[in-house]
């Protein structure tokens, strides 16, 4: 059975993130197994053939960039990104759930203003240039940047909820 905040708006966001995380988890999975069919043919074609293939090598490359920037909107979902908590855990535990909610407040920012915001205007700016060896605009490359900064701010809204459930938990036990 689902406590009240399970069954409510953190209960529907998890059940989002939940649904979110499987499909940045089989993207990255499917980013990864390209990157390494694109990398073997690069090395049979490079040294069997002795004829280097540019777009495999850029493709590899392009697909390198996209694996990093979701991956670590992915980690950052997961909280198992790094973290000093050194300081942090000498605090009490209503305090340490709001100093989580500062530092998780002062990243969203960041994904705001420079993934989000500045991404999206770098890629769209860049809409109208084409890769050499790919010939796709370079704005395609670009995206990954707000489209991480994106999950970024999702995955702040539920860690946001979660953080703020446990600190209405520990003031209702202080307060009993």
């Amino acid at each position: 059975m689902l406590n009240n905040d399970q069954s409510g708006l953190l209960g529907v966001v998890s059940m989002l993130k939940r649904w979110l995380d499987k499909l940045v988890a089989s993207t990255c999975i499917a980013i990864v197994a390209a990157m390494t069919v694109l990398v073997t043919y690069q090395v049979v074609v490079r040294y069997l053939f002795n004829s280097p293939s540019a777009v495999s090598e850029v493709m590899s490359r392009y697909l390198f960039i996209w694996l990093v920037l979701i991956g670590s909107a992915y980690v950052f979902g997961l909280k198992e990104h790094m973290a000093i908590s050194f300081v942090k855990e000498k605090f009490s535990a209503k305090a340490q759930v709001i100093v989580e909610m500062f530092i998780e407040l002062t990243t969203v920012v960041f994904a705001l203003a420079i993934m989000l915001v500045g991404g999206y205007n770098s890629a769209v700016r860049q809409m109208w240039q084409l890769d050499s060896a790919l010939q796709i605009p370079m704005g395609a490359i670009y995206a990954a940047i707000p489209i991480s900064g994106g999950l970024m701010v999702f995955y702040f809204l539920h860690n946001e909820l979660q953080l703020f459930s446990r600190w209405k938990q520990l003031r209702s036990s202080t307060v009993n």
